[in-house]
Protein backbone atom coordinates (compact mmCIF):
# COMPACT_ATOMS: atom_id res chain seq x y z
CA UNK A 1 0.00 0.00 0.00
CA UNK A 2 1.55 3.29 -1.23
CA UNK A 3 0.44 6.45 0.95
CA UNK A 4 -0.98 9.18 -0.13
CA UNK A 5 -1.57 12.61 0.73
CA UNK A 6 -3.45 16.00 -0.91
CA UNK A 7 -6.68 15.69 0.91
CA UNK A 8 -7.70 12.84 -1.36
CA UNK A 9 -7.17 9.75 1.16
CA UNK A 10 -4.43 6.82 0.49
CA UNK A 11 -4.00 5.17 -2.38
CA UNK A 12 -3.86 1.77 -3.63
CA UNK A 13 -1.01 -0.04 -5.08
CA UNK A 14 -2.94 -1.85 -7.81
CA UNK A 15 -4.49 1.37 -9.45
CA UNK A 16 -3.58 4.44 -7.62
CA UNK A 17 -7.65 4.75 -6.21
CA UNK A 18 -8.39 6.30 -3.56
CA UNK A 19 -9.81 4.71 -0.43
CA UNK A 20 -12.57 7.09 0.34
CA UNK A 21 -13.39 6.36 -3.33
CA UNK A 22 -13.60 2.39 -3.03
CA UNK A 23 -15.36 3.06 0.11
CA UNK A 24 -18.15 4.96 -1.67
CA UNK A 25 -18.46 2.81 -4.36
CA UNK A 26 -18.57 -0.52 -1.97
CA UNK A 27 -21.62 1.61 -0.75
CA UNK A 28 -23.57 2.65 -3.82
CA UNK A 29 -22.92 -1.15 -4.74
CA UNK A 30 -24.57 -2.66 -1.39
CA UNK A 31 -26.89 0.04 -1.63
CA UNK A 32 -28.52 -1.11 -5.58
CA UNK A 33 -28.36 -4.36 -4.38
CA UNK A 34 -30.43 -3.72 -1.67
CA UNK A 35 -32.80 -1.55 -3.59
CA UNK A 36 -33.28 -4.00 -6.51
CA UNK A 37 -34.14 -6.69 -3.75
CA UNK A 38 -36.76 -4.79 -2.46
CA UNK A 39 -38.60 -3.42 -5.74
CA UNK A 40 -38.25 -6.94 -6.85
CA UNK A 41 -39.84 -8.39 -3.63
CA UNK A 42 -42.74 -5.93 -3.27
CA UNK A 43 -42.96 -2.71 -5.46
CA UNK A 44 -45.82 -0.91 -3.95
CA UNK A 45 -44.50 -1.56 -0.60
CA UNK A 46 -41.20 0.06 -2.07
CA UNK A 47 -42.92 2.81 -3.41
CA UNK A 48 -41.60 5.54 -0.59
CA UNK A 49 -37.54 4.40 -1.10
CA UNK A 50 -38.10 4.87 -5.10
CA UNK A 51 -39.39 8.01 -4.31
CA UNK A 52 -36.51 8.62 -1.89
CA UNK A 53 -33.75 7.26 -4.08
CA UNK A 54 -35.02 9.27 -7.19
CA UNK A 55 -35.31 12.54 -5.30
CA UNK A 56 -31.70 11.94 -4.00
CA UNK A 57 -30.61 11.35 -7.69
CA UNK A 58 -32.13 14.71 -8.55
CA UNK A 59 -30.59 16.38 -6.09
CA UNK A 60 -27.34 14.96 -6.92
CA UNK A 61 -27.67 15.46 -11.08
CA UNK A 62 -28.53 18.93 -10.21
CA UNK A 63 -25.06 19.84 -8.30
CA UNK A 64 -23.06 17.99 -10.62
CA UNK A 65 -24.79 20.17 -13.68
CA UNK A 66 -24.33 23.58 -11.31
CA UNK A 67 -20.44 22.73 -10.99
CA UNK A 68 -19.76 21.69 -14.57
CA UNK A 69 -21.84 23.29 -16.72
CA UNK A 70 -23.29 26.24 -13.80
CA UNK A 71 -21.24 29.16 -15.81
CA UNK A 72 -22.08 28.33 -18.92
CA UNK A 73 -25.79 28.03 -17.94
CA UNK A 74 -25.93 31.58 -16.56
CA UNK A 75 -24.29 32.69 -19.10
CA UNK A 76 -26.99 31.59 -21.31
CA UNK A 77 -29.89 33.15 -19.13
CA UNK A 78 -28.01 36.18 -18.93
CA UNK A 79 -30.61 37.91 -21.67
CA UNK A 80 -33.31 36.91 -18.64
CA UNK A 81 -31.50 39.81 -16.72
CA UNK A 82 -32.68 42.68 -18.59
CA UNK A 83 -35.27 44.25 -16.82
CA UNK A 84 -38.07 44.89 -19.50
CA UNK A 85 -37.48 41.43 -21.17
CA UNK A 86 -37.86 39.64 -17.37
CA UNK A 87 -40.65 41.92 -16.42
CA UNK A 88 -42.62 41.21 -19.84
CA UNK A 89 -41.73 37.45 -19.87
CA UNK A 90 -43.00 37.10 -16.40
CA UNK A 91 -46.47 39.63 -16.85
CA UNK A 92 -47.69 37.64 -19.57
CA UNK A 93 -46.65 34.18 -17.63
CA UNK A 94 -49.05 36.39 -14.70
CA UNK A 95 -51.82 37.25 -17.34
CA UNK A 96 -51.75 34.06 -18.83
CA UNK A 97 -52.47 32.30 -15.74
CA UNK A 98 -54.92 34.35 -14.70
CA UNK A 99 -56.69 34.55 -17.74
CA UNK A 100 -56.74 30.56 -17.87
CA UNK A 101 -58.60 30.62 -14.37
CA UNK A 102 -60.48 33.42 -15.39
CA UNK A 103 -62.07 30.70 -17.92
CA UNK A 104 -61.82 28.16 -15.80
CA UNK A 105 -63.77 29.17 -12.88
CA UNK A 106 -66.16 31.56 -14.25
CA UNK A 107 -68.94 28.67 -13.53
CA UNK A 108 -67.89 28.28 -9.89
CA UNK A 109 -68.40 31.61 -8.04
CA UNK A 110 -67.02 30.88 -4.94
CA UNK A 111 -62.95 30.17 -6.88
CA UNK A 112 -63.70 33.20 -8.66
CA UNK A 113 -64.65 35.70 -5.47
CA UNK A 114 -60.94 34.18 -4.18
CA UNK A 115 -59.49 35.05 -7.74
CA UNK A 116 -60.81 38.57 -7.18
CA UNK A 117 -59.82 38.47 -3.24
CA UNK A 118 -56.20 38.23 -4.43
CA UNK A 119 -56.04 40.72 -6.84
CA UNK A 120 -58.24 43.36 -4.38
CA UNK A 121 -55.10 42.68 -2.11
CA UNK A 122 -52.45 43.49 -4.98
CA UNK A 123 -54.49 46.84 -6.04
CA UNK A 124 -54.57 48.07 -2.29
CA UNK A 125 -50.62 47.20 -1.41
CA UNK A 126 -49.84 49.28 -4.19
CA UNK A 127 -52.08 52.51 -3.36
CA UNK A 128 -50.40 52.07 0.00
CA UNK A 129 -46.82 51.50 -1.13
CA UNK A 130 -44.15 53.60 0.14
CA UNK A 131 -42.08 54.62 -2.90
CA UNK A 132 -45.04 54.10 -5.60
CA UNK A 133 -42.52 54.92 -9.01
CA UNK A 134 -39.50 52.80 -7.30
CA UNK A 135 -41.31 49.93 -7.40
CA UNK A 136 -39.12 46.98 -9.17
CA UNK A 137 -42.17 45.11 -11.36
CA UNK A 138 -39.80 42.70 -12.13
CA UNK A 139 -39.43 41.47 -8.30
CA UNK A 140 -43.38 42.06 -7.73
CA UNK A 141 -44.47 39.84 -10.86
CA UNK A 142 -42.11 37.05 -10.76
CA UNK A 143 -42.93 36.25 -7.19
CA UNK A 144 -46.26 36.55 -7.41
CA UNK A 145 -46.05 34.29 -10.69
CA UNK A 146 -43.85 32.09 -8.97
CA UNK A 147 -46.46 31.71 -5.72
CA UNK A 148 -49.34 31.24 -8.63
CA UNK A 149 -47.18 29.03 -10.99
CA UNK A 150 -46.65 26.71 -7.30
CA UNK A 151 -50.37 27.15 -6.13
CA UNK A 152 -51.63 26.19 -9.64
CA UNK A 153 -49.14 22.92 -9.90
CA UNK A 154 -49.97 21.86 -6.55
CA UNK A 155 -53.72 22.44 -6.61
CA UNK A 156 -54.81 21.61 -9.82
CA UNK A 157 -52.29 18.89 -11.88
CA UNK A 158 -52.52 15.36 -10.12
CA UNK A 159 -48.53 14.71 -9.65
CA UNK A 160 -47.92 18.09 -7.69
CA UNK A 161 -51.50 17.54 -5.47
CA UNK A 162 -50.10 13.75 -4.64
CA UNK A 163 -46.28 14.86 -4.29
CA UNK A 164 -47.34 17.03 -1.60
CA UNK A 165 -50.07 14.93 -0.33
CA UNK A 166 -47.60 12.36 0.04
CA UNK A 167 -45.03 14.79 1.46
CA UNK A 168 -47.15 16.05 4.40
CA UNK A 169 -48.06 12.10 4.89
CA UNK A 170 -44.83 11.30 5.57
CA UNK A 171 -43.91 14.24 7.94
CA UNK A 172 -47.47 13.17 9.71
CA UNK A 173 -46.01 9.65 10.19
CA UNK A 174 -42.96 10.54 11.31
CA UNK A 175 -44.07 12.97 13.61
CA UNK A 176 -45.64 9.95 15.33
CA UNK A 177 -42.46 8.44 16.77
CA UNK A 178 -42.62 11.08 19.29
CA UNK A 179 -45.56 8.75 21.30
CA UNK A 180 -42.22 6.33 21.74
CA UNK A 181 -40.58 8.87 23.89
CA UNK A 182 -43.04 10.89 25.20
CA UNK A 183 -45.79 7.56 26.15
CA UNK A 184 -42.28 6.72 28.30
CA UNK A 185 -41.95 9.76 30.25
CA UNK A 186 -45.67 10.01 30.70
CA UNK A 187 -47.42 7.40 30.36
CA UNK A 188 -49.92 6.58 27.62
CA UNK A 189 -52.95 7.55 29.70
CA UNK A 190 -51.48 11.32 29.69
CA UNK A 191 -50.85 10.75 26.26
CA UNK A 192 -54.26 10.46 25.29
CA UNK A 193 -55.80 12.92 27.70
CA UNK A 194 -54.09 16.04 27.56
CA UNK A 195 -52.76 18.04 24.69
CA UNK A 196 -49.52 19.31 26.39
CA UNK A 197 -48.33 15.58 26.79
CA UNK A 198 -49.44 14.82 23.35
CA UNK A 199 -49.09 18.40 21.05
CA UNK A 200 -45.70 19.83 23.02
CA UNK A 201 -42.96 16.73 22.86
CA UNK A 202 -43.02 16.77 19.29
CA UNK A 203 -41.13 19.91 19.03
CA UNK A 204 -38.90 18.75 21.23
CA UNK A 205 -38.40 16.19 18.61
CA UNK A 206 -38.50 18.14 15.76
CA UNK A 207 -36.40 20.82 17.08
CA UNK A 208 -33.42 18.28 17.81
CA UNK A 209 -34.09 16.27 14.36
CA UNK A 210 -33.96 20.21 12.63
CA UNK A 211 -30.45 20.26 14.54
CA UNK A 212 -28.79 17.32 13.07
CA UNK A 213 -29.94 18.68 9.47
CA UNK A 214 -28.59 21.86 10.48
CA UNK A 215 -25.32 20.52 11.53
CA UNK A 216 -25.54 18.47 8.28
CA UNK A 217 -25.72 20.94 6.25
CA UNK A 218 -28.47 19.98 4.62
CA UNK A 219 -30.97 22.99 5.73
CA UNK A 220 -28.62 25.56 4.91
CA UNK A 221 -28.25 23.65 1.06
CA UNK A 222 -31.71 23.48 0.68
CA UNK A 223 -31.87 27.27 1.95
CA UNK A 224 -28.95 28.13 -0.96
CA UNK A 225 -30.37 26.54 -3.73
CA UNK A 226 -34.21 28.46 -2.72
CA UNK A 227 -32.48 32.25 -2.37
CA UNK A 228 -29.98 31.87 -5.65
CA UNK A 229 -33.43 30.93 -7.33
CA UNK A 230 -35.16 33.71 -5.81
CA UNK A 231 -32.46 36.33 -6.41
CA UNK A 232 -31.97 34.92 -10.09
CA UNK A 233 -35.88 35.39 -11.28
CA UNK A 234 -36.93 37.99 -8.45
CA UNK A 235 -33.54 40.41 -8.87
CA UNK A 236 -33.52 40.44 -4.99
CA UNK A 237 -30.11 41.16 -2.84
CA UNK A 238 -28.29 38.47 -1.14
CA UNK A 239 -29.26 38.83 2.15
CA UNK A 240 -33.11 38.90 1.98
CA UNK A 241 -33.60 36.60 -0.45
CA UNK A 242 -31.79 33.87 1.98
CA UNK A 243 -33.58 35.31 5.23
CA UNK A 244 -37.05 34.66 3.66
CA UNK A 245 -35.92 31.15 2.04
CA UNK A 246 -34.76 30.54 5.37
CA UNK A 247 -38.40 31.56 6.69
CA UNK A 248 -39.65 28.46 5.33
CA UNK A 249 -37.94 26.17 7.90
CA UNK A 250 -36.69 27.78 10.45
CA UNK A 251 -38.30 30.76 12.91
CA UNK A 252 -38.04 34.67 13.36
CA UNK A 253 -35.18 34.71 15.07
CA UNK A 254 -33.16 31.54 13.66
CA UNK A 255 -33.70 33.50 10.45
CA UNK A 256 -32.10 36.40 11.43
CA UNK A 257 -29.24 34.82 12.95
CA UNK A 258 -28.09 33.24 9.33
CA UNK A 259 -27.39 36.54 8.00
CA UNK A 260 -26.50 38.06 11.92
CA UNK A 261 -23.41 39.50 10.08
CA UNK A 262 -24.99 41.58 7.33
CA UNK A 263 -27.70 43.22 9.82
CA UNK A 264 -25.92 46.21 10.24
CA UNK A 265 -25.19 47.30 6.39
CA UNK A 266 -29.08 46.47 5.48
CA UNK A 267 -31.39 48.90 3.80
CA UNK A 268 -34.55 49.89 4.94
CA UNK A 269 -36.48 48.18 2.30
CA UNK A 270 -33.97 45.29 2.63
CA UNK A 271 -34.78 44.80 6.85
CA UNK A 272 -38.97 45.81 5.95
CA UNK A 273 -38.13 42.11 3.18
CA UNK A 274 -36.65 40.29 6.31
CA UNK A 275 -39.45 41.59 9.18
CA UNK A 276 -42.37 40.75 6.17
CA UNK A 277 -40.39 36.92 5.82
CA UNK A 278 -40.40 36.24 9.69
CA UNK A 279 -44.25 37.46 10.27
CA UNK A 280 -45.12 35.71 6.81
CA UNK A 281 -44.40 32.02 7.54
CA UNK A 282 -44.07 30.03 10.46
CA UNK A 283 -40.97 28.13 12.19
CA UNK A 284 -40.73 24.09 11.43
CA UNK A 285 -40.67 23.46 14.36
CA UNK A 286 -44.46 24.57 15.81
CA UNK A 287 -45.69 22.59 12.51
CA UNK A 288 -45.88 19.48 14.22
CA UNK A 289 -48.03 21.02 16.68
CA UNK A 290 -50.01 22.34 14.33
CA UNK A 291 -50.32 19.53 12.48
CA UNK A 292 -51.23 17.56 16.35
CA UNK A 293 -54.08 19.73 16.47
CA UNK A 294 -55.38 17.85 13.26
CA UNK A 295 -54.16 20.57 10.87
CA UNK A 296 -53.98 19.53 7.31
CA UNK A 297 -49.87 18.56 7.26
CA UNK A 298 -49.71 18.97 3.16
CA UNK A 299 -51.71 22.34 3.62
CA UNK A 300 -49.23 23.63 6.21
CA UNK A 301 -45.87 22.42 4.07
CA UNK A 302 -48.04 24.26 0.65
CA UNK A 303 -48.80 27.64 2.62
CA UNK A 304 -44.91 27.89 3.62
CA UNK A 305 -43.28 27.45 0.79
CA UNK A 306 -45.59 29.52 -1.29
CA UNK A 307 -44.89 32.58 1.09
CA UNK A 308 -41.47 32.62 0.47
CA UNK A 309 -41.53 34.26 -2.73
CA UNK A 310 -45.08 35.84 -2.28
CA UNK A 311 -43.52 37.53 0.52
CA UNK A 312 -40.77 38.98 -1.20
CA UNK A 313 -42.95 40.14 -3.92
CA UNK A 314 -45.41 41.79 -1.55
CA UNK A 315 -43.08 43.37 0.36
CA UNK A 316 -41.15 45.07 -1.80
CA UNK A 317 -44.31 46.38 -3.68
CA UNK A 318 -45.87 47.88 0.18
CA UNK A 319 -41.89 49.22 0.57
CA UNK A 320 -39.91 49.41 -2.01
CA UNK A 321 -35.77 49.69 -2.43
CA UNK A 322 -34.52 53.13 -3.19
CA UNK A 323 -31.29 52.72 -1.77
CA UNK A 324 -27.93 51.07 -2.80
CA UNK A 325 -27.45 47.40 -1.25
CA UNK A 326 -24.07 46.06 -0.10
CA UNK A 327 -25.12 42.77 -0.60
CA UNK A 328 -25.70 42.04 -4.02
CA UNK A 329 -23.44 38.62 -4.65
CA UNK A 330 -24.85 35.84 -3.44
CA UNK A 331 -21.32 34.21 -3.25
CA UNK A 332 -20.74 36.78 -0.11
CA UNK A 333 -22.52 35.05 1.75
CA UNK A 334 -20.77 33.17 4.28
CA UNK A 335 -23.28 30.24 6.06
CA UNK A 336 -22.75 28.66 9.19
CA UNK A 337 -23.37 24.90 10.36
CA UNK A 338 -23.29 25.91 13.89
CA UNK A 339 -20.59 24.95 16.83
CA UNK A 340 -22.24 21.32 17.59
CA UNK A 341 -19.06 18.89 17.04
CA UNK A 342 -21.37 15.65 16.21
CA UNK A 343 -24.24 14.43 15.55
CA UNK A 344 -25.12 13.47 19.34
CA UNK A 345 -24.48 16.83 20.60
CA UNK A 346 -26.31 18.34 17.84
CA UNK A 347 -29.06 15.96 18.34
CA UNK A 348 -29.00 16.78 22.53
CA UNK A 349 -28.47 20.66 22.51
CA UNK A 350 -31.91 20.44 19.75
CA UNK A 351 -33.69 18.99 22.37
CA UNK A 352 -32.86 21.45 24.59
CA UNK A 353 -33.05 24.84 23.05
CA UNK A 354 -36.84 23.26 22.47
CA UNK A 355 -37.39 23.53 25.95
CA UNK A 356 -37.94 26.52 26.00
CA UNK A 357 -40.03 27.13 22.79
CA UNK A 358 -42.31 24.06 24.48
CA UNK A 359 -42.60 26.69 28.12
CA UNK A 360 -43.07 29.66 25.48
CA UNK A 361 -46.07 28.11 23.96
CA UNK A 362 -47.57 26.53 27.21
CA UNK A 363 -47.45 29.74 28.69
CA UNK A 364 -48.81 31.60 25.93
CA UNK A 365 -51.82 28.91 25.19
CA UNK A 366 -52.78 29.53 28.98
CA UNK A 367 -52.22 33.14 29.04
CA UNK A 368 -54.50 33.86 26.08
CA UNK A 369 -56.81 31.62 26.31
CA UNK A 370 -57.68 32.97 29.65
CA UNK A 371 -57.45 36.56 28.40
CA UNK A 372 -59.67 35.87 25.58
CA UNK A 373 -62.25 34.00 28.34
CA UNK A 374 -61.73 37.16 30.18
CA UNK A 375 -62.19 39.72 27.57
CA UNK A 376 -65.43 37.48 26.31
CA UNK A 377 -66.98 37.87 29.90
CA UNK A 378 -66.00 41.37 30.33
CA UNK A 379 -67.48 42.19 26.44
CA UNK A 380 -70.93 39.79 27.51
CA UNK A 381 -71.04 41.99 31.02
CA UNK A 382 -71.30 45.13 29.16
CA UNK A 383 -73.63 44.37 26.35
CA UNK A 384 -75.99 43.28 29.16
CA UNK A 385 -76.20 47.00 30.39
CA UNK A 386 -77.04 47.91 26.96
CA UNK A 387 -79.77 44.56 26.03
CA UNK A 388 -77.15 43.27 23.57
CA UNK A 389 -76.80 39.53 24.23
CA UNK A 390 -74.12 37.08 23.44
CA UNK A 391 -71.24 40.12 22.78
CA UNK A 392 -67.99 38.39 22.76
CA UNK A 393 -64.28 39.04 20.97
CA UNK A 394 -65.11 36.33 18.14
CA UNK A 395 -68.68 38.22 17.04
CA UNK A 396 -66.63 41.53 16.86
CA UNK A 397 -64.03 40.35 14.42
CA UNK A 398 -66.75 37.80 12.46
CA UNK A 399 -68.69 41.61 11.62
CA UNK A 400 -65.54 43.59 10.77
CA UNK A 401 -63.78 41.02 9.19
CA UNK A 402 -66.02 39.49 7.56
CA UNK A 403 -65.40 40.75 4.36
CA UNK A 404 -61.98 40.07 4.49
CA UNK A 405 -62.93 36.17 4.61
CA UNK A 406 -65.60 36.33 2.14
CA UNK A 407 -62.44 37.36 -0.41
CA UNK A 408 -61.08 34.83 0.30
CA UNK A 409 -62.97 33.00 -1.00
CA UNK A 410 -65.04 31.09 2.24
CA UNK A 411 -69.21 30.88 1.48
CA UNK A 412 -71.28 33.39 3.41
CA UNK A 413 -72.33 30.82 5.60
CA UNK A 414 -68.74 30.28 6.81
CA UNK A 415 -67.74 33.63 6.58
CA UNK A 416 -68.48 34.40 10.18
CA UNK A 417 -66.24 32.02 11.79
CA UNK A 418 -63.17 32.28 9.29
CA UNK A 419 -63.39 35.85 10.68
CA UNK A 420 -63.47 34.87 13.64
CA UNK A 421 -60.39 32.84 13.42
CA UNK A 422 -58.57 35.60 11.45
CA UNK A 423 -59.67 37.89 14.50
CA UNK A 424 -57.92 35.93 16.61
CA UNK A 425 -54.80 34.65 15.04
CA UNK A 426 -53.92 38.48 14.43
CA UNK A 427 -54.97 39.88 18.11
CA UNK A 428 -53.94 36.88 20.16
CA UNK A 429 -51.93 34.25 18.07
CA UNK A 430 -51.88 31.70 15.48
CA UNK A 431 -51.93 28.88 18.32
CA UNK A 432 -55.30 29.93 19.64
CA UNK A 433 -56.86 30.53 16.31
CA UNK A 434 -55.44 26.92 14.72
CA UNK A 435 -56.94 25.09 18.05
CA UNK A 436 -60.15 26.47 17.32
CA UNK A 437 -60.35 25.81 13.83
CA UNK A 438 -59.09 21.92 15.30
CA UNK A 439 -62.30 22.24 17.20
CA UNK A 440 -64.24 23.15 14.04
CA UNK A 441 -62.67 20.41 12.36
CA UNK A 442 -63.12 17.44 14.87
CA UNK A 443 -67.27 18.69 15.30
CA UNK A 444 -67.36 18.34 11.13
CA UNK A 445 -65.85 14.75 11.27
CA UNK A 446 -67.62 13.20 14.63
CA UNK A 447 -70.94 13.90 12.52
CA UNK A 448 -72.23 16.18 14.42
CA UNK A 449 -74.72 19.04 13.20
CA UNK A 450 -73.97 21.89 11.03
CA UNK A 451 -76.75 24.23 12.51
CA UNK A 452 -77.49 23.92 15.87
CA UNK A 453 -80.46 26.32 16.38
CA UNK A 454 -78.73 29.38 15.10
CA UNK A 455 -75.24 28.66 15.93
CA UNK A 456 -73.41 27.09 12.82
CA UNK A 457 -70.97 24.44 15.12
CA UNK A 458 -68.26 24.02 11.84
CA UNK A 459 -66.98 24.77 8.45
CA UNK A 460 -66.92 23.11 5.44
CA UNK A 461 -64.30 21.37 4.21
CA UNK A 462 -62.93 24.30 1.44
CA UNK A 463 -63.31 26.86 4.36
CA UNK A 464 -61.25 24.76 6.42
CA UNK A 465 -58.04 24.56 4.15
CA UNK A 466 -58.83 28.23 3.20
CA UNK A 467 -58.29 29.37 6.82
CA UNK A 468 -55.09 27.09 7.46
CA UNK A 469 -53.58 29.44 4.34
CA UNK A 470 -55.00 32.51 5.88
CA UNK A 471 -53.41 31.52 9.66
CA UNK A 472 -50.08 30.15 8.46
CA UNK A 473 -47.40 32.87 9.64
CA UNK A 474 -46.26 34.29 12.87
CA UNK A 475 -48.33 37.62 12.03
CA UNK A 476 -49.62 38.98 15.32
CA UNK A 477 -49.41 41.68 17.68
CA UNK A 478 -47.40 39.50 20.12
CA UNK A 479 -44.75 38.70 17.21
CA UNK A 480 -43.95 42.45 16.92
CA UNK A 481 -42.15 42.38 20.06
CA UNK A 482 -39.86 39.03 19.39
CA UNK A 483 -39.30 40.87 16.16
CA UNK A 484 -38.07 43.81 17.43
CA UNK A 485 -36.19 42.11 20.60
CA UNK A 486 -34.25 40.02 18.55
CA UNK A 487 -33.09 42.79 16.12
CA UNK A 488 -32.42 45.50 18.25
CA UNK A 489 -30.09 43.21 20.68
CA UNK A 490 -28.45 41.87 17.56
CA UNK A 491 -27.85 45.83 16.07
CA UNK A 492 -28.97 48.04 18.95
CA UNK A 493 -27.45 51.29 16.76
CA UNK A 494 -30.68 50.49 14.27
CA UNK A 495 -33.24 50.08 17.12
CA UNK A 496 -35.11 53.36 15.90
CA UNK A 497 -35.12 52.46 12.09
CA UNK A 498 -36.41 48.54 13.39
CA UNK A 499 -39.41 50.39 15.56
CA UNK A 500 -40.35 52.88 12.17
CA UNK A 501 -40.91 49.40 10.08
CA UNK A 502 -42.03 46.70 12.13
CA UNK A 503 -45.79 48.00 12.21
CA UNK A 504 -45.86 48.17 7.94
CA UNK A 505 -43.98 44.83 7.84
CA UNK A 506 -46.30 43.21 10.26
CA UNK A 507 -49.52 44.24 8.20
CA UNK A 508 -47.61 42.96 5.31
CA UNK A 509 -47.10 39.63 6.73
CA UNK A 510 -50.10 39.10 7.61
CA UNK A 511 -51.61 40.14 4.25
CA UNK A 512 -49.23 37.60 2.75
CA UNK A 513 -51.06 34.71 4.47
CA UNK A 514 -54.31 36.51 2.62
CA UNK A 515 -52.75 36.34 -0.60
CA UNK A 516 -51.75 32.39 0.11
CA UNK A 517 -55.41 32.02 1.01
CA UNK A 518 -56.87 33.62 -1.84
CA UNK A 519 -54.60 31.25 -4.23
CA UNK A 520 -55.69 28.53 -2.30
CA UNK A 521 -59.22 29.11 -2.67
CA UNK A 522 -59.24 29.52 -6.25
CA UNK A 523 -57.62 26.06 -7.38
CA UNK A 524 -57.05 24.00 -4.31
CA UNK A 525 -60.94 22.86 -2.75
CA UNK A 526 -63.43 22.23 -5.72
CA UNK A 527 -60.84 20.96 -8.16
CA UNK A 528 -60.54 17.74 -9.55
CA UNK A 529 -57.89 16.46 -7.97
CA UNK A 530 -59.04 17.50 -4.64
CA UNK A 531 -61.93 15.02 -5.40
CA UNK A 532 -60.34 12.53 -6.63
CA UNK A 533 -58.45 12.33 -2.99
CA UNK A 534 -61.36 12.24 -1.13
CA UNK A 535 -62.95 9.18 -3.39
CA UNK A 536 -60.00 7.25 -2.57
CA UNK A 537 -60.82 8.08 1.23
CA UNK A 538 -64.50 6.99 0.64
CA UNK A 539 -63.61 3.87 -1.23
CA UNK A 540 -61.18 2.68 1.47
CA UNK A 541 -64.44 3.88 3.97
CA UNK A 542 -66.92 1.82 2.19
CA UNK A 543 -64.54 -1.30 1.80
CA UNK A 544 -64.45 -1.28 5.45
CA UNK A 545 -68.74 -1.54 5.76
CA UNK A 546 -70.73 -4.45 5.30
CA UNK A 547 -74.12 -4.89 5.08
CA UNK A 548 -75.84 -7.82 6.89
CA UNK A 549 -78.27 -10.19 5.61
CA UNK A 550 -80.96 -8.35 7.95
CA UNK A 551 -79.84 -4.93 6.56
CA UNK A 552 -77.85 -3.69 9.59
CA UNK A 553 -74.50 -2.49 8.76
CA UNK A 554 -70.92 -3.76 10.51
CA UNK A 555 -67.78 -2.36 10.33
CA UNK A 556 -64.07 -2.77 10.47
CA UNK A 557 -60.64 -1.21 11.01
CA UNK A 558 -60.38 2.15 12.85
CA UNK A 559 -64.21 2.81 12.58
CA UNK A 560 -65.14 -0.95 14.45
CA UNK A 561 -64.58 1.03 18.06
CA UNK A 562 -66.95 3.77 17.25
CA UNK A 563 -70.28 4.30 18.49
CA UNK A 564 -73.06 2.62 15.62
CA UNK A 565 -74.65 5.83 15.38
CA UNK A 566 -71.40 7.71 14.73
CA UNK A 567 -69.94 5.68 11.79
CA UNK A 568 -73.71 5.53 10.25
CA UNK A 569 -74.01 9.62 10.28
CA UNK A 570 -69.79 9.02 8.81
CA UNK A 571 -71.55 6.34 6.08
CA UNK A 572 -74.50 9.37 5.57
CA UNK A 573 -71.55 12.13 4.94
CA UNK A 574 -69.83 9.89 2.66
CA UNK A 575 -73.08 9.24 0.63
CA UNK A 576 -73.57 12.66 -0.06
CA UNK A 577 -70.22 13.06 -1.79
CA UNK A 578 -69.55 9.68 -3.38
CA UNK A 579 -72.52 7.64 -3.65
CA UNK A 580 -72.27 3.77 -3.65
CA UNK A 581 -74.00 0.30 -3.95
CA UNK A 582 -73.89 0.34 -0.14
CA UNK A 583 -75.77 3.23 -0.14
CA UNK A 584 -78.91 2.50 -1.56
CA UNK A 585 -79.66 -0.16 1.03
CA UNK A 586 -79.31 3.00 3.71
Amino acid sequence: MLAGSGGTGSLTASGGVPDDVLELCFFLLAYLAYFITACCLNFHRALGLVILTGLGIFILACTLIERKWGARILQLLSPLENYFTTAILCLLILAGVILWLVFDLYQRREQLVSLCGFCTFIILFFASSKHHMAVSWRTVLWGLALQVLLGVFIFRTEPGFQAFQFFGNQIQIFLDYTIAGSSFVFGQKLIQESFAFLALPIIVFFSSVTSILYYLGIIQWVILKISRLLQFTMNTTTTESFSVAGNIFLGMVEALLLIRPYLPELTRSEIHAVMTGGFSTIAGSVLGAYISFGIDASSLITASVMAAPCALAVAKLAYPEVEESKSRKIESLKISCGEDQNILEAAGNGAAISVGLVANIAANLIAFLAILAFINAALAWLGEMIDIHGLSFQLICSYVLVPVAFLLGASWEDAPLVAELLGIKFFLNEFVAYQQLSAYKQKRLHGMPEWRNTTKQWISVRSEIIATFALCGFANLGSTGIMLGSLSTLVPERKSEFSSLVTRALLTGACVSLLNACVAGTGCVNGKTRRKSWNSSFIFFFHSTSVEASGSYSFSGVWSSLPTNRTRTFLQQCCVHYPDAKCGKH
